[in-house]
């Protein structure tokens, strides 16, 4: 059965040159064949002996995810809705500004931290995807983005962001950053790849000692009680856990802050003494607030906060002395703006057939 290089850790890219009789250089440019040019067969491989190249089509292979639908917003914002079997499906979404491109990629078929107001959660969960699902995400959109084998690559940024908890899939996800981050892949710095997470702090941890890339954190609620409702892992590891973490964290990360990410919900956490609270919470954590005007999904319950209300709220925390941005909504005629990317998933929870389940379950891990 052949192998997929795409499933490839560097180690296992060096280890397979070893296990065929090659020297440690052919790893190096299996790598940069594959992740740093994108090639999706060998015989483009022209660096590598014809010998040789016959002899990986017998026994490799580059498979990437299968694209299911492939959607543009009326913004530029791109939606690749791609098949990772067995009845699921992912969703990938490319944003371009002016001085970069930044992909959001996923890291799960659905989620299972059940946030409430997030329509991948709403989804249930099935699985971590495999090495090759994350990163080929990167593969197949700097492909389709129309990027040749010596073109310059379109996406600048990545952000891991997308469907799933990064944290949650440890190994899968960092092996993937690697990838990003290494000279004869991808090339990202460190300060390009932003990992988002619910709050996991043992993993938090984990991630600093081994790829401490930009840091986000989904953090919603300016208190445990609100926050418990919001984001149910709080349950677990409640904010004084996870700001200890952070703290710890920006020791090794490569900015010296930590990115709070704050979904704004009409009437549930947007109002000045929310803003209070929140300056309270954050006033000795050195960090940048990202204002999120919440973008709605079918029968989500929430509505988005108001211009007014979001302006008061940002006012509140600026004059406090905080930095904060409020996050432009991309993709929303293609529901790929943030907490919207939904894609396909074989719910191994029963969530939505569920629903009182979903408070349960961060409960009780």
């Amino acid at each position: 059965m052949a192998v997929n290089l795409l499933e490839f850790a560097k180690n296992e890219f060096v280890q397979f040159a070893s296990e065929i009789g090659e020297k440690p250089f052919r790893a190096r440019q299996l790598m940069r064949w594959v992740h740093g040019s994108g090639a999706a067969d060998f015989d483009v491989m022209t660096d590598i002996s014809k010998p040789l190249r016959e002899r990986l089509k017998e026994i490799a292979e580059i498979s990437a995810p299968g694209t299911v639908r492939d959607t543009t917003a009326a913004d530029g914002t791109r939606k690749w809705l791609l098949d990772v079997g067995t009845g699921n499906a992912i969703e990938t979404v490319f944003i371009p500004e002016r001085n970069r491109g930044t992909l959001c990629v996923s890291s799960q078929a659905g989620c299972a931290l059940a946030c409430t107001f997030c329509s991948t959660g709403r989804q249930g969960f099935n699985r971590n995807l495999r090495v090759a699902e994350i990163i080929g995400q990167l593969w197949i959109a700097n492909r389709d983005l129309g990027r040749g084998l010596t073109a310059d690559r379109p996406i600048t940024n990545v952000v891991m962001m997308g469907m799933g908890e990064p944290l949650a899939n440890f190994d899968n996800v960092v092996a993937a950053m690697q990838l990003m981050l290494d000279d004869d892949a991808y090339g990202l710095s460190r300060r390009r790849v932003t990992l988002s997470t619910s709050g996991l702090v043992p993993a938090i941890d984990r991630l600093r000692d081994t790829c401490p890339v930009a840091l986000a954190v989904s953090l919603h609620a300016p208190n445990d009680e609100l926050r418990n409702e919001l984001v149910p892992i709080n349950k677990k590891y409640p904010l004084s856990e996870l700001l200890a973490a952070c703290m710890r964290y920006i020791e090794k990360a490569p900015r010296d802050f930590v990115t709070f990410e704050y979904v704004m919900l009409d009437g549930i956490n947007d109002t000045q003494i929310h803003a209070r609270q929140l300056v309270e919470l954050l006033q000795s954590v050195p960090c940048k607030i990202n204002l999120i005007p919440f973008n709605p999904f079918p029968q989500s319950g929430y509505q988005r906060s108001g211009a007014d209300a979001i302006a008061r709220f940002r006012n509140e925390l600026m004059a406090a002395g905080m930095t904060v941005t409020v996050r432009k909504t991309r993709g929303d005629d293609i529901d790929a703006a943030c907490g919207q990317l939904a894609g396909q998933v074989q719910d191994r929870t029963r969530r939505r057939e569920r629903p009182h389940l979903a408070k349960l379950a961060m409960t009780t891990s």
